[in-house]
């Protein structure tokens, strides 16, 4: 067996199973990546968005009971999230139910925002479910299509770059021949 074949075994054997694995942590490369390779036909795109969605959705509301039953103890524990929960609650209070769609789209808030709503007692558990889904649909399928779309364009500029890459080979070996050339002629000079 050669190397792509046996990456190739590996991907379709594992590829759903690390996509749902870093999909539960956080997962916007790990999605990205899934739709790439949904793109080179190794994984199916809309399994790879049903996957991701079902990592994103149930990732966030454990996130979310833990926000309920460890949240106030993690938060004095972990004093360097101050200024990132200041920020969910500036969020929430001023887009309160887009930043429990969005949240996943917001750098650097994704995993404490769940955390930060399930400690708030004003959001409801059944509210957030809801809320939650809404946005791991979005969330995943927007994603996977991105990198599903990415892999088409890197297919496209692979294809232009191979059809004139004798020109872009002639061209970078004229620009080193003529900086060759004028290092050469300026040692003379000197």
């Amino acid at each position: 067996m050669d190397k792509g074949t046996i990456l190739r075994s590996l991907v379709e054997t594992y590829g759903y199973y690390a996509l749902l694995a870093g999909t539960f942590i956080e997962g916007e490369t790990i999605l990205l990546i899934g739709g790439l390779v949904a793109h080179l036909g190794y994984l199916d795109l809309p399994v790879v968005m049903l996957v991701a969605f079902i990592g994103s959705f149930s990732g966030d509301q454990l996130y979310f009971c833990i926000g309920r039953l460890k949240g106030r103890e993690l938060l004095s524990r972990y004093h360097h999230w101050e200024k990132r929960v200041d920020k969910v609650h500036c969020l929430m209070a001023r887009y309160h139910d887009l930043i429990m769609v969005g949240f996943r789209f917001v750098y650097g808030i994704r995993i404490l925002t769940p955390i930060v709503l399930g400690m708030n007692n004003e959001v409801k558990t059944g509210r957030f479910l809801v809320f939650n889904a809404i946005g791991a649909v979005i969330w995943s399928v927007s994603i996977a299509l991105a990198g599903y779309f990415f892999g088409y364009a890197l297919e496209k500029l692979i294809r232009a770059v191979k059809h004139y890459e004798i020109a872009v080979l002639f061209a970078i070996a004229g620009i080193a021949t003529v900086f060759w050339i004028a290092r050469h002629l300026r040692r003379k000079r000197l």
